[in-house]
């Protein structure tokens, strides 16, 4: 016979844990080891009983599913989380998955979906709500912001940036940094090079409209 999943449920809602309770207990391979209505005490109760599987709510007081969920995989990170949660608003699914949630289920599940959603974890395999997905696979979708060219600039090549941008000649900056005339002209090539401009004048018009001339 298989080992059983420990569940450990976290939820404030006392007829919520009830029913998840009552239900799970039907479902062979499957044992509710604790019930915690606090983030504070699914810790503690994750630390006497090591679940194999949480069933975390979102939305609690005091200390929340996301924070709990943070703290309880630094401690057990072999855990799974699972969210059961009636949230699907940005601000709080994308911070639980970052923090570690291993599933996102929605309390408008069918108890057959969450049983399973704890099988497949102790198997290591993710379940996502239908919406959830879609709103992963959205934000992948979505173009990642281009990295500013000046980011590439090494801190001497801000100051001779800089300095270019004032007006200040070759051997000016020279002086300015106490560096050799030969390091400024390297740098300045450098400098053309990365901000993908033509000449001095056109990396002084960058300079100012990024706000990096003093």
């Amino acid at each position: 016979m298989d080992k059983e999943i420990k569940v450990l449920l976290v939820d404030d809602h006392e007829m919520v844990r009830i029913g998840l309770a009552a239900v799970l207990g039907t479902e062979d391979g499957i044992e509710v080891v604790g019930e915690a209505s606090s983030g504070e005490e699914g810790i503690r109760l994750a630390t006497e009983y090591r679940p194999d599987v949480v069933l975390m709510d979102l939305v609690m007081e005091g200390m929340d599913g996301i924070e709990t969920t943070r703290q309880l995989l630094a401690l057990y990170p072999d855990c799974k989380v699972i969210v059961l949660t009636s949230y699907l608003d940005d601000e709080k699914m994308y911070p639980v998955i970052e923090a570690g949630a291993f599933s996102y289920l929605l309390k408008t599940s069918r108890a057959s979906e969450i049983a399973e959603a704890i099988r497949a974890a102790a198997r290591g395999q993710s379940v996502l709500e239908s919406q959830v997905a879609s709103k992963m696979m959205n934000r992948l979708r979505q173009p990642k912001p281009e990295t500013p060219a000046y980011e590439e600039l090494t801190e001497r090549e801000m100051d001779v940036l800089r300095l270019l941008a004032q007006g200040k000649s070759n051997q000016d900056i020279a002086d300015d940094l106490i560096i050799g005339i030969k390091t400024v002209k390297f740098h300045v090539t450098n400098i053309l090079a990365k901000l993908d401009v033509d000449d001095r004048t056109q990396a002084a018009i960058y300079a100012y409209k990024n706000g990096l001339a003093e």
